[in-house]
């Protein structure tokens, strides 16, 4: 296979590339004594059309008098979440920013892009490895009764005690987890008959599109929801692969764009959308963009921050375990002061150095949410996973090259097996492939304990995954440099946080 690549991706997947606190005020308000709702001058309209987030300071009777205020300074109100106080804005005033920040009401607002709204190129870097005629045959011929087909080659689920938690219990199918993601194909056979139609939707302009099969991703768009939603509840039924939870529910939720970008106005929608409608768990495998960080003393990133932890908290307060990758750029996001010279992602990349704690990768690093570092089939940590003391809640199998940690036989592929779109298998590796391991933990622990909450079910995970030491000095290639450092006891560190996430427990516990 070819060697991993190490940058960080827009959905959290290698070998594929995507386009993947408390306080709800991380930025101070401007006032000024020129409210946006007074009188203004003609408003420009020759600008590029770029999308807006305009978070306002109230509640609802707040709300209608900022809306006013986006009328009157060029701007057109594409949906409202009113709950969290988010307003979803397209303008061609260039100075739109600018002014709708001078509003009273107005706690901070910016655009969610750096391009205007119109066609991008992809950015993919690579594609799934397909399974090969070969691997199904070893894997059909070593499978063993109450075993899926291909299941001898998903050396993930032992490495979490999925294998025996299957014995007591799949999982209740009153439990649904969310695939904030590229869009899921729910016509796989693997995944039809766990899928739950009425959690899911297109989310990607903003607002909600319930359309039969919107959700789906279209010809030519990533593999990459589809993969994920496989690994957190391909169904038991002899055939294909096992979930980790094959008895839950699962749906798709469609955030990212034909070109694989994940806006924020489509990441708060997705987030609202699970609050609303009975998911009890989110999978998030990738950052938002532009920015792989955010720093939230700029305008317009600050706005971006506060929109997205709105949302999350939102949810987490309607019972939603929100769970989130760590990314794939091998940093330590503990440190504070750390390189990014991928943004923005969607226009021209600048080289800037920033510090995580007050520039956070969203909806990954912010409060309540799940981070998880990536395994692999040797149980160390994955060779492009990010981590960081403090960071880092829980760890889960990613997969890595098998140069790096091979499997044992049948299996013969380091990166993790899921299911594509069109009944297809392949393999997959990043923390985008981690992270659906801890959301299918996640469930088994809400089928076991339907009535906890969601800061229960956080907990349940921490304490009952496996702890897991640094271990010897990490030099993964083995070429005699340290290639990370772990700091930590074995109860918790920066390279596996907890622990490991354990399956078993989840059902016994």
């Amino acid at each position: 296979m070819a060697h991993l690549a190490s940058r960080r991706t827009r959905a959290l997947t290698l070998p594929v590339g995507l386009a993947l606190t408390a306080s709800l005020a991380f930025l101070p308000g401007t006032a000024s004594a020129a409210p946006a709702d007074a009188p203004t001058a003609t408003v420009r309209t020759d600008g590029p059309k770029l999308s807006y987030v305009v978070n306002t300071r109230g509640g609802i009777g707040t709300a209608a008098l900022v809306k006013k205020a986006i009328a009157k300074a060029g701007g057109t109100v594409v949906t409202s979440y009113d709950r969290i106080g988010v307003i979803v804005v397209h303008s061609q005033n260039p100075d739109f920013g600018p002014a709708i920040r001078t509003s009273w009401a107005v706690q901070s607002a910016g655009a969610t892009r750096t391009n205007p709204i119109v066609p991008q190129a992809t950015t993919d870097i690579g594609v799934a490895q397909p399974l090969t005629a070969e691997q199904a045959e070893i894997g059909a011929a070593g499978a063993k009764a109450g075993q899926d087909e291909l299941e001898p080659l998903q050396w993930d689920l032992p490495a979490i005690k999925a294998d025996k938690a299957h014995k007591k219990s799949l999982g209740s199918s009153r439990v649904t987890v969310g695939v904030i993601d590229t869009g899921v194909d729910d016509t796989h056979p693997d995944l039809a008959p766990n899928f739950d139609r009425g959690a899911s939707v297109n989310c990607v302009s903003g607002a909600p599109d319930t359309t039969a099969g919107a959700w789906r991703p279209a010809a030519g768009e990533s593999d990459h929801g589809t993969h994920v939603a496989g690994t957190i509840a391909a169904a038991k039924n002899g055939t294909g692969i096992t979930g980790v939870a094959p008895g839950v529910k699962v749906s798709g939720i469609k955030v990212s764009n034909p070109d694989g970008f994940f806006y924020t106005e489509a990441v708060v929608c997705g987030f609202v959308w699970a609050a609303e409608h009975g998911v009890d768990v989110t999978n998030n495998s990738y950052y938002t963009d532009p920015w792989m960080f955010n720093c939230k003393n700029d305008p317009d990133q600050g706005a971006l921050v506060e929109a997205v932890n709105r949302a999350t908290r939102y949810a987490e307060g309607k019972g939603v375990v929100n769970v989130a990758a760590a990314g794939n750029s091998r940093l330590d996001l503990a440190q504070r002061s750390i390189e990014d010279a991928t943004s923005p992602n969607d226009s021209t990349t600048v080289t800037r150095t920033i510090n995580p704690r007050l520039c956070p990768d969203i909806p990954s690093l912010l409060p309540g949410v799940v981070t998880v570092s990536a395994t692999g089939a040797k149980g160390l940590k994955a060779s492009y996973s990010n981590y960081g003391l403090g960071v880092v809640d829980v760890a889960a199998p990613g997969g890595d090259s098998t140069v790096y940690q091979a499997p044992e036989a049948p299996a013969d592929n380091g990166l993790i097996l899921s299911t594509l779109p069109g009944g297809k298998f392949g393999y997959k590796a990043g923390t985008s492939m981690a992270s659906p391991h801890v959301a299918g933990v996640a469930a088994l622990i809400k089928s076991s304990h339907p009535h906890a909450s969601a800061a229960m079910v956080k907990a349940l995970l921490t304490l009952q995954a496996d702890a897991t030491a640094c271990g010897a000095p990490y030099d993964i290639n083995g070429d005699g440099v340290i290639d990370a450092v772990c700091q930590g006891g074995k109860s918790y560190n920066g390279f596996y946080g907890a622990g490991v996430v354990d399956a078993l427990d989840a059902v016994s516990k």
